[in-house]
């Protein structure tokens, strides 16, 4: 199935297949989750499946929304998709631009919508082997620690986003 999301091409905001954007290093919508539970973070592993960063540690969540798609609708349906997780009150907190390479000549550059959801460390959730391959709590302190320790186990974006915009992101 070909996925249509909004990219900006000649600077217009226009339709292009993910997997194009990607390759061409295209300036892309996205939307980005962080589920806590007290002092903690939910982290996804990558399914190995996945077509960059299998295997990586990321936020809990991160998607493209479709073409016309509300970012706050894209949020709740991706973390159902991905964790199978519904319900949760996804809270904006802003929006962050970054460009990475995440690995086979493919470059994320994106200008994400960024939400956290509390929830408590008991929340249900269905992880979608095609996607996720396991969750852990992580602390953020302890979470900084693994990143500077072992960097190439986790994703780029989630360095940028615990580097660059710790403060946006984790704002009380």
């Amino acid at each position: 199935m070909t996925i249509m999301i909004p990219a900006w091409q000649d600077g217009a905001l226009q339709p292009v297949e993910k997997l194009m954007a990607h390759q061409m290093g295209l300036k892309h919508r996205a939307v980005s989750i962080f589920v806590m539970a007290e002092d903690h973070i939910l982290l996804q592993q990558r399914a190995l499946g996945k077509y960059h960063t299998p295997g990586l540690w990321a936020n809990s969540c991160c998607t493209h929304p479709h073409w016309a798609e509300d970012p706050m609708i894209c949020a709740r349906r991706r973390l159902d998709e991905e964790l199978g997780m519904t319900g949760l009150d996804l809270e904006p907190r802003g929006e962050v631009e970054y460009r990475a390479e995440v690995g086979n000549g493919l470059i994320e550059h994106e200008v994400v919508q960024v939400y956290v959801a509390q929830a408590s460390f008991s929340v249900s959730m269905a992880l979608n082997p095609s996607e996720v391959q396991a969750v852990k709590w992580v602390t953020r302190e302890d979470l900084l620690k693994e990143l500077d320790r072992t960097p190439t186990l986790f994703t780029p974006w989630l360095h940028i986003y615990m580097t660059q915009h710790s403060d946006l992101i984790f704002e009380t």
